[in-house]
């Protein structure tokens, strides 16, 4: 049994995906792309042109800090805030593209932090949608020091967690759903301005099949942007000509370069077959060998030449046959 192997392709998968997961983060970066996220998805943007957005609206303000989230000669990269959030407390978060942007229309300067994020697993054993409203909450709670201190609590600025669910369940396949605060008045008729607790809104966008209902608009685009199906020149085509979007030579070869690595990527899960099936396979010889010989486990796996680092999970998976069993 070839345990190197399959080592080294476990490895190279990991590090595909990696490259993959790095690739997609640097075009969703572009403002270009964005520009059309905040159109779609945030509602002080729903009435301004794309290329306004990207062009006027987008880092806007002069103290924007000039360190880019993805560092990029052609200088239409985000560059934005820091993309790391630590305390002492709390710990260290990690945003995929974090910048600020100007709201149309205003005579007092507010800033938005909008964090995007790509995500393949919709379960990863937690609800994704309370790590999207955690993430917007360390946000707003890092802006202490950096956007006020004291007790100036009235220049804190509103914060969106915006999520890319590229493999969502089927119920939820191109949908997209916003979670806000409101106001509820509960007794009698008094109001707050919004401004005063709208502060931090969620946006999950799951992508679907083109066949499938709503397949339009940014849904659509992303689609079209992360499919492992649609050619480098189609996904070219499809976003200038219908999105306008101008192919940049820097573009041009992210697209073309994520797309590489698509094939990588499928390769993973072949991969991960293939690992799940070498278990499947080791450890029905071990349970063969421990009742035609009356060997013990350890016996058993020292005859298959199972290595020391494997064993351990071998015993588990023997306990929970042996469990399921009774």
């Amino acid at each position: 049994m070839d345990w190197e192997t399959t080592t080294a392709q476990g490895l190279y998968a990991a590090d595909t995906n990696a490259r993959y997961d790095a690739a997609c983060k640097r075009v969703l970066s572009e403002k270009s792309i964005l520009a059309w996220i905040m159109k779609s998805c945030l509602e002080e943007y729903k009435d301004c042109e794309v290329k306004e957005i990207a062009e006027q609206y987008i880092e806007g303000q002069p103290q924007v800090s000039t360190v880019p989230v993805l560092p990029d000669e052609g200088g239409t990269v985000i560059s934005g805030l820091d993309t790391e959030d630590k305390s002492l407390q709390e710990g260290t978060v990690l945003y995929d593209i974090r910048f600020r942007a100007m709201v149309p229309g205003t005579e007092t300067v507010i800033g938005l932090i909008i964090n995007v994020e790509a995500q393949n697993d919709y379960y990863p054993g937690y609800p994704i949608l309370k790590r999207a409203i955690y993430y917007g909450s360390r946000m707003i709670s890092s802006q202490y020091g950096r956007e006020f201190s004291g007790s100036q609590y009235g220049k804190i600025k509103k914060v969106y967690s915006i999520w890319i669910c590229m493999d969502p369940p089927k119920s939820k396949e191109n949908t997209i759903n916003r979670y806000r605060l409101v106001e509820e008045q509960l007794v009698g008729e008094a109001t707050e301005p919004m401004e005063n607790y709208d502060l931090l809104s969620v946006v999950m966008i799951c992508l679907g099949k083109p066949e499938g209902e709503h397949y339009d608009g940014i849904l659509k685009m992303l689609d079209v942007l992360f499919s492992n199906e649609t050619s480098v020149a189609d996904k070219k085509k499809i976003l200038a000509d219908e999105y306008d979007i101008p192919m940049t030579q820097k573009l041009k070869e992210e697209v073309s370069f994520m797309c590489n690595l698509s094939e990588g990527v499928m390769r993973k899960g072949v991969a991960k077959g293939m690992a799940k099936g070498i278990t499947k396979g080791v450890l029905s010889s071990i349970q063969s060998l421990m009742e035609t010989m009356d060997l013990s486990a350890d016996q058993a796996m020292a005859a298959l030449k199972v290595p020391e680092a494997e064993r351990q999970r071998y015993l588990d998976l023997l306990e929970g046959h042996h469990e399921r069993k009774r």
